[in-house]
This record gives structure tokens, sequence and C-alpha cells, in this order.
């Protein structure tokens, strides 16, 4: 889980760089429009739904990372599904620990996002989000191509022969 901790300190360190540097709701053009830093907490999840049962992201993260440790400890043996599921759980546990830590308090904290792209899509995100996002689009490739958590191959079943 080193990818884990890399990306969870990763995670947390630039949100401690917005929050030292980034004024709250006034856009930074780092990059034109392009990039552009714009400090805000979210209550919520993406698109800031769900702003007022914020203690049930909290616990969906801290589930999903329960089934992350669970399923490396247990079923996961191909490197592949290793890697993105220790670079998911870093993201996981960066919003995690917004959650957890973050005012209005314990478990109903807001997460800081401060990147916006608005060129991609209307949204402000963190390198939390980054993470989880593109290591899902991992996990649905593995999926697709068939990698097995046990790193065995998929069997191909012969189609039963018609009279």
């Amino acid at each position: 889980m080193i990818l884990a901790a890399l990306v969870l300190a990763a995670d947390q360190f630039t949100k401690y760089l917005a929050l030292q540097h980034l004024p709250l709701e006034q856009p930074v053009h780092v990059i034109g429009d392009f990039l552009i830093f714009f400090r805000i907490t979210n209550a919520g999840a993406a698109f800031s739904f769900g702003e007022n049962v914020t203690w049930v992201f909290t616990i969906a993260l801290a589930v999903v990372a329960l089934v992350i440790i669970w399923l490396v400890g247990t079923r996961v043996r191909s490197r592949a599904w290793t890697i993105i599921l220790g670079l998911l759980m870093g993201g996981v546990l960066g919003n995690l620990t917004d959650r957890l830590i973050r005012e209005p308090g314990f478990g109903v904290g807001h997460v800081v996002d401060f990147i916006n792209t608005p060129w991609m899509m209307p949204a402000t995100y963190n390198v939390a989000d980054m993470f989880i996002t593109t290591m899902m689009v991992g996990v649905a490739i593995l999926v697709l191509i068939g990698v097995r958590l046990d790193g065995r191959p998929r069997v191909k079943t012969a189609p039963a022969d018609e009279d």
C-alpha cells in the first residue's frame, strides 16, 4: 500500500498548499482558461451533490477503503490490480481524511477542492478525485480485458456444438 500512502501524501500536501496560498472562491488563472486554481470546500460529492448528507460520504469512503484492504489482503494476486487498487485507495483516503479532520467537524468535514479545468468539465476537484476517477477507469479496463484479481488468465469456453 505504498502507492496509497504516496497518493494520500500528495493529496493532503496539495490541499495544505491550496489552503495556505489560494484565496477562497477567487480564480487564479495558472494557464489561462486551461488550468485555474479555484479553492472551495465541498460538503457533498461530485458537483456538490448531497451536501446535507455529508456523513453518508464518510461512511461510503470508509467502506470502500475496507473493501480494498480486504480484496488486496485476501484475493488480489495480480500486479495490475494491486497497482490500480493501491492508487484508488490513496484517493479514497485523501477525501476520507478531509471528511474526518476538516471543518465543520469529525465525519462531516468538507473536502478541499481547488483544481478547475473548464475546457474538460464544469467541476472543481483535487488530487484525490483525479486518482479516484482515473483508477475507476482502470478498474473498468481490467474487467473488460479480463484480468482477474488472482492474476490467472480468463478461461475461454468453447461454444456449444449445435446439431
